[in-house]
């Protein structure tokens, strides 16, 4: 079955280390939680708000092991006056025995305000 993981995170600042490091926070939380082996991923799609530009947050992909092959692509999220700012948005396509409500998707920081309702226990949500 194919379904969809969602997750998402904010920083502070516009700057690379900082962009790079909360999304590799994100990725490992949405990869433990959910027990995903990239070999099980057919996309990435990742998304930043337009104040974010200092990097490609997919960067941080290349760095975890087994996530050379994954197809990932970044974009700009739409503009949506009063939207979070500064936040950045993933989404994978993943072969998974999951059933939908067993999809732990992750909001991290200033993002647990987007799905309140889908938030763990344990979700780091401080900056």
């Amino acid at each position: 079955m194919v379904r969809g993981v969602r997750g998402a995170t904010t920083v502070l600042n516009n700057e690379e280390n900082e962009i790079l490091e909360a999304t590799k926070e994100l990725f490992k939380e949405v990869i433990e939680k959910n027990k995903i082996d990239p070999n099980s991923v057919a996309h990435v799609i990742i998304t930043v708000t337009e104040d974010l530009n200092a990097t490609f947050p997919a960067k941080v992909l290349r760095t975890l092991s087994g996530w050379t092959y994954v197809p990932v692509m970044c974009s700009t999220e739409i503009p949506v006056p009063n939207g979070l700012p500064k936040c950045i948005r993933v989404m994978l396509t993943v072969n998974t025995d999951l059933n939908q409500e067993e999809i732990n998707h992750i909001y991290l920081r200033e993002a647990v305000r987007l799905r309140p309702d889908l938030q763990l226990t344990d979700t780091h949500n401080q900056v």
